[in-house]
């Protein structure tokens, strides 16, 4: 397993109860949703999320010091 399909699967089971509002958004969501781990597109997209989040971390920590 490759480590984007890690962390997409981390992402899908982390959460406890989601709230009421949360559950009814979840309903709304087509059944088959499917992402090719494999595209380089997709690949590209997930680097650069994994950027500006690390920036945002780093940012986030620097103001607490």
């Amino acid at each position: 397993m490759s480590e984007l399909q890690r962390q997409a699967s981390g992402a899908t089971t982390g959460n406890s109860k989601p709230s009421a509002g949360q559950d009814e958004k979840k309903n709304n969501l087509p059944q088959d949703f499917d992402i090719d781990m494999e595209d380089p597109e997709t690949e590209k997209a997930a680097v650069a999320i994994q950027s500006q989040f690390r920036k945002f971390q780093k940012k986030k920590q620097d103001l607490k010091s």
